[in-house]
């Protein structure tokens, strides 16, 4: 009897998305044309003129001053408790979370690895762009500055660029980048737009980052999603080997899964001896034609002995149940010996 393999939770997520392993016609893959090459030129030349801004010290500086000075906070603390809480949506770990969701479920409905692949590119390339770019120009934020008018480089901070506002930038732009449809990404790239933005201002306003911070975080979180198009046939080599690792991994499983519950017993131990039919020979009586072929015989590993040496077994006795008015035979044929039943 043979009982089915119960599946686990990961068997019945890879069985969905092999249901369909080619990823929907309609679903296309950004490439990097020429208009986003152009974006993405222009993007970076921003970048560096922000940060070369920053470094000379210049009218961008003097700016961050004044809105420091200004203490949003305090002109209109009405709104602070809410932006608290808005703040969250430029966090890394909370909003890591929510899109994982909802790009898992996408990946679920779509049969495709990609939407989760693509996130995890995104945010290794935000870790490592922006992680990189504050720590080399370790400038301080407005709580903790030194000097007024100083643009507060090389004194071991890590605020510039803003990592809230780059990631609210990466994370909630991914969406628009992965969807579907021309409409959606319109819709879903104005809503990003405002996250981010708003994400941005919230940071100036707590008095957490220059504004100079929440403009290049902006233009580190846009560059990031221009350049994705280029990492893209990584991404497709990523998810065919994650497949190829999970076949592997089923059949090594397969080899050492131990026996369901009700199948037979192993064989004892030696190798079965098999016995096929004779072949006949010149001489002897041919075999009919019409007749079926016969399976081999299995015997039991061990010694045999042939028919002759066996101990013949006999028959004790009649093999007829007794009868009482039945005349035994006897072993001469006279008839005067018989015995007369009439007169």
């Amino acid at each position: 009897m043979r009982t089915k393999r119960l599946l686990t939770r990961l068997d019945r997520v890879f069985a969905r998305l092999d249901r369909e392993p080619e990823r929907p016609a309609h679903i296309d893959v950004p490439v990097m044309n020429r208009h986003r090459v152009v974006l993405f030129t222009a993007t970076l030349a921003f970048y560096v003129a922000i940060v070369w801004a920053v470094v000379i010290t210049s009218w961008l500086v003097r700016l961050d001053w004044q809105v420091m000075f200004f203490r949003p906070y305090q002109q209109w603390p009405e709104i602070h408790a809410f932006l608290d809480y808005y703040v969250v949506l430029g966090q890394r770990g909370p909003t890591a979370v929510m899109v994982t969701a909802w790009l898992g479920w996408r990946s679920w409905r779509q049969h495709t690895l990609r939407p989760l692949l693509t996130l995890a590119a995104s945010l290794l390339l935000l870790n490592i762009t922006v992680g990189a770019a504050k720590i080399g120009m370790g400038r301080l934020g407005p709580h903790y500055a030194t000097t007024i008018g100083s643009n507060e480089m090389g004194l071991g901070g890590d605020i510039f660029p803003s990592g809230h506002t780059a990631n609210a930038v990466v994370t909630w732009g991914i969406l628009a980048y992965l969807a579907s449809t021309p409409q959606a990404r319109r819709w879903l790239s104005a809503i990003s737009a405002v996250v981010s933005l708003g994400v941005g201002l919230t940071t100036v306003y707590l008095g957490t980052h220059w504004l100079s911070d929440v403009v290049l975080g902006w233009a580190a979180g846009l560059l990031i999603l221009l350049a994705l198009p280029w990492f893209e046939p990584l991404i497709a080599r990523a998810e065919v080997w994650i497949f190829a690792l999970r076949d592997s991994w089923r059949a090594r499983r397969a080899r050492t899964a131990p026996e369901p519950a009700g199948s037979p017993a192993p064989a004892p131990v030696g190798a079965p001896v098999m016995v096929t039919q004779p072949t006949s020979v010149e001489g002897d009586m041919p075999a009919r034609e019409t007749a079926a072929p016969r399976a081999p015989v299995t015997l039991a590993p061990g010694p045999h002995t042939t028919r002759s040496e066996r101990t013949p077994v006999t028959p004790v006795g009649s093999r007829r149940p007794p009868q009482p008015d039945r005349v035994p035979r006897t072993t001469t044929t006279n008839p005067s010996t018989r015995p007369v039943t009439g007169p």
